[in-house]
């Protein structure tokens, strides 16, 4: 999974500088589809590599995950 993010980043970004710096008929296009592969494509399954299986309650400002900060800040004052 981590070799096909690389590949479809890379892929994408070099259709972005081809379609800027080769004067073609398509360059707008190039530049829109590696645009969209971005965003569309490349970043939510980074996201998806990045979260799998972590737990998503560890991550929110809970009352409880706030009285643990709270607690771990007064038990380790220098």
């Amino acid at each position: 999974m981590k070799y096909l993010i690389v590949i479809l980043f890379v892929a994408a970004v070099t259709s972005i500088i081809i379609g800027y710096t080769v004067t073609l008929g398509y360059s707008q296009k190039l530049i829109g589809a590696g645009v969209i592969g971005i965003f569309f494509i490349v970043f939510p399954l980074f996201s998806y590599y990045r979260w799998k299986g972590k737990d998503l309650k560890d991550y929110m400002l809970t009352k409880e995950n706030l009285d643990k900060m709270r607690n771990h800040k007064q038990n380790h004052k220098v």
